[in-house]
């Protein structure tokens, strides 16, 4: 018994297509003129890919719109490009739309008065893992935060890996993203704002007195934790407590750790 091909039927033969997936990425908005629509929605969009040398015609003034809008603007090759739009004409250039409006500084600020309660925020200061992310969206709402801050660049921003990672508390937290950190740190110091740093070499998390006043606290990145310039514009430092091998936490369940804290102080 043969289980070959027969090959008297050979010229019947037709090796069955390979089936790829086409489907775009969430939130991905593909070609000029969708983008062009997207940008005087004034929605707000986290990131625009655009084909590496490809600044000629209508695309040049799109870019120079996304650039005056703060938005950032990556040049890919095509293949990036191809994946992102799922195969379909993106004529060079595709952009990603946020999941959800991002608030403002002032709006955060707002919900702490609304609410009659001294403001509590969180500063990241350049998390890029989205699981991190929303595993601290997660623990800001649970703690009582009134709202996150993300910087635009060399960060998150929010996506569907985000949502799911927050199980559900991206709903009801506001998210601002700013162009710089330092300058979101200065102006909620007009605010009134203390600012404490979780970073090693701190003091010791659970022995600082927090109070009930209004704080902020700022995370670092994964890699490299707190930048110098933003630690120079914090007034506190505090750590967390190694008895073990590894460094340090993940930022995420650092973050757990030192909001709970700050959390039962407050309340």
């Amino acid at each position: 018994m043969s289980f070959g091909v027969n090959m008297q039927n050979k010229g019947n033969f037709k090796r069955k297509p390979i089936v790829r997936d086409v489907t775009p990425a969430e939130g991905a908005v593909v070609g000029r003129n969708a983008l062009r629509e997207l940008l005087a929605s004034g929605r707000d969009v986290d990131k625009i890919f655009v084909l590496r040398g490809e600044r000629e015609g209508s695309i040049t003034v799109l870019v120079a719109q996304a650039i005056e809008r703060g938005i950032p603007v990556v040049e890919v090759e095509r293949a990036k490009l191809d994946a992102l739009s799922g195969g379909g004409n993106h004529q060079g250039v595709v952009a990603l739309a946020a999941q959800k409006d991002y608030s403002t500084i002032e709006e955060i600020i707002e919900i702490a008065n609304a609410r009659g309660e001294s403001p509590f925020v969180i500063i990241l200061d350049g998390v890029e893992d989205p699981h991190n992310l929303g595993a601290i969206i997660r623990s800001a709402d649970v703690f009582g935060a009134h709202g996150v801050i993300i910087p635009k660049r060399r960060a998150s921003g929010i996506t569907p890996v985000v949502e799911k990672a927050s199980a559900g508390a991206l709903e009801h937290m506001a998210v601002a993203k700013v162009t710089n950190i330092t300058d979101a740190i200065k102006k909620l110091k007009e605010y009134g704002l203390w600012i404490y740093a979780a970073e090693v070499g701190g003091d010791d998390y659970s022995s600082v007195d927090y109070g009930k006043g209004a704080i902020g606290v700022v995370l670092g990145s994964e890699g490299y934790g707190t930048s110098r310039l933003v630690l120079e514009n914090c007034d506190f430092k505090v750590s967390i407590p190694n008895f073990g091998h590894v460094n340090s936490l993940n930022v995420s369940c650092a973050a757990a750790v030192v909001l709970a804290e700050i959390a039962k102080q407050r309340h």
